[in-house]
């Protein structure tokens, strides 16, 4: 009887080790599939941008280049002022975060580690922005930062998003999950309030603020609603604006020069890609941290 029953529980071990084996070679399966479909629009970008015009408008589409034509990230630069336009990116986009981090910061600690009456209504007025786009507002911000004398400036550009209402949930949340003892010994250390953000909730909150300003940067990075609208000369003018500047002519006749666009949005979107893929593993962090509450 022993006999049997070691040899019924070796099956069973058996059997479980084989179902495990195979979940998880479905798992990494799925996973691989999933991670092709996500990379390569990717991977046709960066091949597309080396190829030839014409071998772009192949019938029987190349996965590879049958010829390299790396010159085709210098005629972006001769095609349209794409280094102005990184310029202006790197400004605006700096201006936005600069401004949102420190909003956010001060806010946030208003809403986790203040009391004041009325404290939750206004927090659940900056949720409420949260679900309003741009383009709900955007006419009377245009006609507010027109008659400020605003348009075509990089302050016309960096105003309207200097406060982000994710920004501050985001920090709020993660501020809340971090125990009131500290911020006592701080005051009775001598800090303020700006000291106390600086010093003591900002460092223990590295995780989220890096998410949160990957974010920000993300997002300032590829605007292309407002810029569009408030900056009419070429010299705001930024990437997103000026890739589809790529696709016309200096007479601004529209052109076939897809290989060219390719390689600008390539060099768009490089500073977005070695940030994220120099600080992905932060991001998980700081979203179950700002979840804990």
């Amino acid at each position: 009887m022993s006999e049997v029953k070691t040899n019924s529980h070796l099956e069973r071990d058996l059997a479980a080790k084989r179902k495990k084996k195979i979940l998880a070679v479905a798992q990494y399966t799925l996973a691989i599939i999933i991670t092709l479909f996500v990379l390569f629009p990717l991977y046709w970008m960066i091949v597309s941008s080396f190829k030839s015009q014409e071998e772009i408008l192949l019938l029987k589409p190349t996965l590879w280049p049958h010829e390299w034509h790396p010159e085709n990230y210098v005629n972006v630069f001769k095609r349209a002022n794409f280094g102005k336009y990184y310029y202006n990116t790197i400004v605006m986009t700096a201006g936005i975060l600069i401004s949102q981090m420190v909003t956010g910061a001060f806010a946030a600690y208003g809403f986790s580690k203040g009391k004041f009456k009325g404290q939750n209504i206004l927090f659940m007025f900056v949720l409420g922005a949260l679900m309003i786009p741009i383009q709900v507002t955007f006419i009377p911000l245009y006609i507010m930062c027109a008659n400020w004398g605003l348009a075509d400036t990089f302050l016309g550009l960096i105003l309207p998003e200097c406060v982000s209402a994710y920004y501050i949930f985001m920090l709020r949340q993660t501020f809340m999950a971090i125990d009131d003892s500290y911020v006592d010994a701080a005051k009775v250390d001598g800090l303020g309030r700006v000291g106390i953000i600086t010093k003591i909730l900002v460092p223990m909150c590295k995780s989220t603020l890096i998410t949160t300003t990957l974010v920000t940067f993300t997002n300032g990075w590829n605007n292309y609603f407002w810029p569009k609208i408030i900056a009419k000369n070429e010299t705001r003018r930024v990437l997103t604006i000026g890739l589809a500047q790529l696709k016309n002519t200096f007479a601004g006749q529209s052109t076939m020069n897809n290989h060219e666009i390719m390689a600008g949005a390539v060099m768009a979107i490089l500073p977005v890609v070695i940030l994220f893929f120099i600080f992905q593993k932060y991001m998980l962090t700081g979203y179950s941290k700002a979840a804990m509450k």
